[in-house]
């Protein structure tokens, strides 16, 4: 490698092409001509922005999604396959870039470097390791121009969307690069005999954790999990979606930047069904995000292999307004709720119940907030929302919304394909009269839709909130926090946000985050989050009289001592 290439690699933080690598390509972005911005209502004109108006030049010039290069080079997986896939940009629909796939001795590889590294990596002290990630906080925040162009072109959602990907990892990177130090500290612990039992719980990390990620929250996903089994002391083989690889990479080198040791952090790529297994199978512990039925599958190997794993699965959250609650506020909040990355996100609400009193009010505001969102493939702040992801997630969303309505279901706004604005592009949707027979009143939709009821109390309102087998998220509308807070834990769901759709729990780091039934098991952030990639170790020192009887001693005589020590102990409190 030239001088002048490693000066470029340090700068973009990535890897270079190397010639035993198969090369990570991105494609040149095909320019294409499609209407910039538009409101989300159906039939109505676009309005052009206030920055373009002709009277009004303030603020930056729009930026258009085929106005930017992704920014990666050519970047490198390790992959000795020549087979590969190739990454569509959601905007356009052209060819983004070509994402290898990894044969078995490639994983192996990835596998046995980052063991290797793991075992260096754990020798350091635990502060030395969190600081790393300090480091990275303020790297990911100054260079956040960059990923945000390419989470935004591999996935198409908005870049307010995409830096709340960015917000994410950086709070995480800042709470665990903080608090791990203690989190892991070794701790005393009572006892076997109070006085007498000298016993501290230690914690050692696993080895090599296999993170597995969609492709929704390419940054977020990949990171979240892997910054606090990094600072434990693991490796980490991250397994992204053919549509989220180029982050991934990106994130590698942005962490080599910060400090992190080579090898420590590996990306390796291929179809899910044949790379997913084999990650699962050389790991030491396993994090998943995605499907229920994948989700299962997943468990099942890490059963056999006698591996821990972390899954946060699918959702169908409800979002309630109660009666007392203030109904613009609601319906903004159920704006952000349902229409974040175009409902692209297992935390979005589905259903909306709404209370009789505040039904139509609530359903008027809404509609006319959700008219209002202006849909764009805009590489900075000006759209609402983006695009779907590809054209399955367009036929799929198309097909819940055809088949409720076919059975009876009113399409209040919405409900179209916006193919002016790019392939994927499809407008939020409100639905009434939603019934049990269609498909999307109990399937997770994953897309700008919402079904909005009316419930008469909140004993019917906690019944529908609980029907269906997810529990991930809901979020609770009232004038009352108290209200509010006490219906929330009668809701079968991992977090419930008080007047805030989703953000107020999952950002809450210090408070374990996950799903009850079929929305996944374990949790992520808080002290689970970090002790799910620890074996936790027991060491207990005895002093004075042991715990059986001696040699020599009669056993009847030390069972006597020993039952009036324990119920000493039990009158002291001990």
């Amino acid at each position: 490698m030239t001088k002048e290439e490693g000066e470029i690699e340090r700068e973009r933080g990535i890897h270079l092409n190397r010639p035993e690598c198969h090369p990570l390509i991105p494609h040149t972005p095909v320019p294409w001509s499609a209407e910039f911005l538009s409101p989300a209502r159906t039939g109505v004109t676009a309005m052009p922005l206030p920055g373009d108006r002709p009277t009004d030049h303030t603020g930056p010039a729009p930026r258009s999604a085929s106005s930017a290069p992704v920014p990666l080079g050519r970047a490198a997986i390790a992959a000795s396959e020549d087979a590969c896939t190739t990454s569509i940009a959601p905007f356009s629909g052209a060819p983004l870039g070509h994402v290898p796939h990894c044969g078995p001795d490639d994983i192996d590889r990835a596998f046995a470097a980052a063991r290797t590294a793991a075992h260096r990596w754990s020798a350091r002290g635990l502060r030395e390791r969190a600081a790393v990630f300090l480091r990275f906080h303020d790297l990911l925040i100054r260079h956040q121009d960059e990923v945000l162009d390419l989470i935004q072109q591999e996935t198409g959602k908005a870049r307010r969307d995409a830096f709340d990907e960015i917000v994410d990892v950086v709070l995480t990177a800042r709470y665990y690069g903080r608090r791990a130090p203690g989190l892991l500290r070794p701790r005393r612990r009572r006892g076997a005999l109070p006085l007498l039992t000298a016993t501290v719980e230690v914690h050692h990390p696993r080895g090599v954790v296999g993170v597995v990620t969609p492709w929704n929250y390419p940054l977020a996903l990949a990171l979240s999990d892997a910054v606090p089994a990094l600072i434990a002391g693991n490796g980490v083989v991250c397994k992204p979606d053919f549509q989220g690889a180029f982050t991934a990479v990106w994130a590698q080198g942005l962490l080599r930047r910060a400090g992190l040791p080579d090898g420590l952090f590996q990306v390796v790529t291929g179809p899910g069904d044949v790379v997913g297994p084999s990650v699962v199978a050389h790991s030491d512990y396993v994090c998943f995000t995605g499907s229920a039925d994948t989700g299962r599958a997943v468990a099942a190997l890490a059963g056999r292999h006698l591996i821990g794993c972390t899954l946060e699965l699918g959702g169908k959250n409800a979002l309630i307004v109660l009666d007392d609650a203030d109904v613009d506020a609601a319906a903004e909040g159920a704006v952000r709720s349902c229409y974040t990355s175009a409902g692209q996100l297992c935390m979005s609400a589905e259903r909306v119940l709404v209370h009789t009193s505040r039904h139509d009010a609530f359903l008027r505001a809404f509609t006319d907030k959700t008219r209002a969102l202006r849909l764009g493939a805009s590489l900075d702040y000006r759209a609402d929302m983006g695009s779907l992801v590809s054209a399955a997630r367009l036929r799929a969303v198309h097909g819940h919304i055809q088949d409720a309505v076919a059975r009876g279901a009113h399409l209040v706004t919405g409900g179209r394909p916006r193919p002016e604005l790019g392939p994927f592009f499809y407008e939020p949707t409100i639905l009434t009269g939603v019934t049990d027979e269609m498909s999307l009143h109990h399937q997770e939709v994953f897309g700008p839709v919402a079904a909005v009821y009316p419930f008469s109390d909140e004993r019917e309102a906690v019944e529908r909130a609980n029907s269906g087998s997810y529990g991930l998220n809901a979020s609770v509308w009232t004038s009352r926090p108290a209200r509010g807070r006490r219906l929330g834990m009668r809701i079968r769901a991992g977090t419930v946000s008080v007047n805030e759709a989703h953000a107020a729990a999952y950002a809450s780091l210090d408070a374990p985050m996950g799903g009850m039934r079929d929305s996944g098991i374990n949790r992520r952030h808080g002290r689970d989050g970090i002790l799910n990639y620890t074996e936790a170790q027991t060491l207990a020192v005895q002093r004075a009289m042991p715990l059986s009887a001696p040699t020599g001693t009669a056993d009847q005589s030390y069972a006597d001592r020993i039952s009036r020590l324990l119920l000493t102990a039990k009158r002291l409190g001990l």
